[in-house]
């Protein structure tokens, strides 16, 4: 599975700029609104020592790592919902996102304008959320019209668990509070994934600092602090210029242990509850993502839907004994495991599954 990360922000905060940071892929970042018309669609590698290793060890031809899509879609402004600006071609496209970075400035810079004329972070937040939170009650508003006309000739469970969801919903937007916060009930989630709220996404900010709050470490006070990722975009475009051997050198140098590529996939994973697994061997090492909590027969069923229904059993050896004692040490030290279906697979699993044809 590939995640899909949709990057929104008002204009001129660095969006775009720091999409070309972490993908290394050129786009128009002109100083004016809305030069982002179409989303510009990025595939990231997802740097992971543990495959690196792991390819070393089993001599593999190829190392294929997992991927990351990064969507930069053009700046919103505040009545966006309503059609201002480019209003909602840009916010169908998020609805297409597993998950949402929202870049947030706070870095100060005349020679870039701020849309509303000043730097306040914890307004560009509320402006960028109500925008979300307009569009959903929209579509929330339409289905519950819809749901209520067609429940006059007759009721089904179906409809009733959807009514109950949809007014659960329609209360905290209108109350100004995203879907996220919804207390639903299982039966209850179904239908509001069916119509990809915006707001039902998970959401991770980027602070875009420069180098001095960068050090300090700053946050915005208003926004949980774990949610926050505090990065240079300037410095992140600088990086991604440089050749890969002086990366490490450059990070040394400035005290950071990893990029904001690094920070921001990381962070992605936790959000979204995945887990990354390997494959490996001569032919190729792989790295496959899978949600966290998913049993053997499923995350075979990711690298070939036969392997799902063929599943037998898994073997299974952690990436570090593998990598200290290669597959055939750590069959011979005991350190391989025969897992059958209900076994959930672990981050950093490396596992050889066996299956029927």
């Amino acid at each position: 599975m590939s995640l899909k990360v949709g990057i929104v922000g008002l204009p001129n905060v660095g969006k775009s700029t720091l999409f070309k940071a972490v993908t290394k892929k050129q786009v128009d970042c002109a100083n004016f609104p809305f030069c982002t018309i179409e989303p510009n669609v990025g595939v990231v590698a997802v740097p992971d020592e543990r495959l690196t290793e792991l390819s070393r060890v089993s001599k593999s031809k190829q190392t294929i790592p997992t991927t990351v899509d990064f969507l930069d879609i053009a700046g919103l402004v505040k009545g966006a919902s309503q059609g201002e600006g480019l209003g909602n071609q840009f916010l169908s496209h998020i609805r297409e996102v597993d998950a949402i970075v929202e870049v947030v400035r706070a870095f100060e810079n005349d020679d870039i304008v701020h849309v509303s004329g000043k730097i306040d972070p914890t307004d560009d937040v509320e402006t960028i959320n109500l925008e979300l939170i307009y569009a959903d009650l929209s579509v929330v508003s339409k289905r519950l019209e819809g749901l209520k006309k067609s429940m006059k000739a007759g009721e089904t469970h179906e409809q009733k668990l959807a009514l109950s969801a949809f007014e659960k919903v329609n209360v905290l937007l209108s109350a100004g509070r995203p879907a996220r916060e919804a207390a639903l009930t299982e039966d209850e989630v179904k239908p509001i994934k069916d119509v990809h709220l915006l707001t039902a996404k998970p959401l991770l900010y980027v602070v875009n600092v420069n180098e001095t709050q960068l050090r300090s470490d700053f946050r915005i006070s208003s926004l949980p602090s774990e949610l926050q990722i505090p990065l240079c975009v300037k410095m992140e475009e600088e990086i991604a210029a440089l050749p890969d051997e002086e990366v490490q050198e450059y990070l040394d140098a400035l005290g950071l242990s990893m990029t904001g590529l690094d920070q921001l996939i990381r962070a992605s994973y936790d959000l979204l509850g995945l887990i990354t697994y390997f494959t490996s061997g001569e032919k190729e090492s792989r790295a496959w993502t899978v949600k966290r909590g998913t049993k053997a027969p499923q995350a075979a069923g990711v690298i070939h839907t036969d392997f799902e229904k063929g599943f037998i059993r898994a073997e299974v050896i952690n990436w570090q004994d593998f990598v200290e004692l290669g597959e055939v040490g750590s069959k011979e030290a005991g350190k391989l495991r025969v897992e059958g279906k209900e076994y959930t697979i672990q981050d950093g699993d490396t596992c050889h599954f066996r299956v029927s044809t």
